[in-house]
C-alpha cells in the first residue's frame, strides 16, 4: 500500500476548495472513508464507477479495498490531485473528465461495476433515477450492468428512497427505487464530517438489483406513478383520471378508487402497471 499524504495537506497543496456551484463537500475522515468502501462488500479486483471524486477522498479508500476504480470528475481543479493519486495506484485508477450524466456508463466501464459514490447534491437525484432505468434513461432491460449502488444522499432523499407506504416520504421516488430492487439506508452521516458542512444531514443508501415483475412496462410503471403522485392530495379516481384505461385498472384490480397514492404498494402499483401495458 502506497504511502500516501494528508488528503488535507493534498486540497491546500492545489489550492482547492468545495464548489458550491458543483454542489461539493469534502470528506476527510479515512476511518468513515474506508466504512462507506465496504458497504458494498468485498471490493477486490473488482471494477467500481464513482462519480464527482474531488481531490479523491473516498477514491483512496475504494483503491485501498482493491477496487480497479474509474472517477468520472467534470471539475478540472481536482484532476492534478487524482493524477497523483492514479500514479501512487498505478493501472487501478482510471480518470475521467467529463459529466456523469452524459456518458454512458455501461459503455464506460465495459464489464459488471459497482458504482460507490459520494454524489454532488445537485445531481444525485437525477443520477439515481438513470441507473434505476428511470426518467430519460427509462428501459426494460434487466438486471443491469452495475451489481449494486452505494450513494450518498441528503438524509431527506436517502428516506424517500427507503420509505414504506403510509409514510410522509413515501413518493415516486420509493417505487421507482423498490419495484425491482432492494434499498436499504446503510449509513447516516452528520453534516459536521463534511468541509465545508452542508445545512443538511447526509446517508448512504445501497441497492441491489432483484427480479423484475414480469408483464410490466417500466415506462408505464412511470405514467403512473407521476399521475398519481403529480396530485397526491387527491382520490386515485381524480389523479388517475388523466392516465387512459386507469380508473378502469383499479375497478378491475379491486383497488378503491377513494384511496390516496401514498397508501397504496409498490406491488400495488406495479399492478396497474400491468394492467395497462
Amino acid at each position: 500500500m502506497p504511502e500516501l499524504p494528508p488528503l488535507r495537506e493534498v486540497i491546500a497543496r492545489h489550492g482547492l476548495s468545495a464548489s458550491k456551484a458543483l454542489g461539493q463537500n469534502f470528506l476527510f475522515d479515512a476511518q468513515l472513508l474506508d466504512r462507506i468502501a465496504a458497504i458494498p462488500g468485498d471490493l477486490e479486483g473488482r471494477a467500481v464507477l464513482e462519480v464527482g471524486p474531488g481531490p479523491g477522498g473516498l477514491t483512496r479508500a475504494l483503491l485501498k479495498a482493491g477496487a480497479r476504480v474509474t472517477a468520472i470528475e467534470m471539475d478540472r481543479r481536482c484532476l492534478p490531485a487524482l493524477a497523483e493519486l492514479a500514479e501512487a495506484f498505478p493501472g487501478r485508477l482510471t480518470v475521467i473528465e467529463g459529466d456523469a450524466m452524459s456518458l454512458d456508463h455501461d459503455a464506460l466501464m465495459g464489464e459488471k461495476y459497482a458504482v460507490v459514490a459520494n454524489l454532488p447534491y445537485n445531481v444525485g437525484t437525477a443520477l439515481f433515477t438513470r441507473w434505476l432505468g428511470g426518467a430519460k434513461g427509462i428501459e426494460d432491460t434487466w438486471p443491469p450492468r452495475w451489481s449494486s449502488l452505494t450513494l450518498m444522499f441528503q438524509e431527506e432523499v436517502a428516506r424517500r428512497i427507503v420509505a414504506r407506504p403510509d409514510t410522509p416520504a413515501y413518493g415516486r421516488l420509493s417505487v421507482l427505487a423498490q419495484w425491482r430492487t432492494t434499498a436499504t439506508l446503510a449509513m447516516k452521516v452528520h453534516r459536521s464530517a463534511f468541509t465545508p458542512p452542508p445545512k443538511v444531514m447526509s446517508a448512504i443508501v445501497h441497492v441491489e438489483p432483484s427480479t423484475m415483475p414480469e408483464g410490466v412496462s417500466a415506462r408505464v410503471l412511470e405514467s403512473v406513478t407521476q399521475a398519481a403522485f403529480g396530485q397526491r392530495r387527491k382520490m386515485l379516481r381524480q389523479s388517475l383520471k388523466p392516465l387512459p384505461r386507469a380508473v378502469e385498472a383499479l375497478d378491475a384490480l379491486s383497488i378503491d378508487p377513494r384511496r390516496r397514492a401514498e397508501t397504496l404498494s409498490v406491488d400495488e402499483f406495479v399492478a396497474i402497471a400491468q394492467n395497462l401495458t
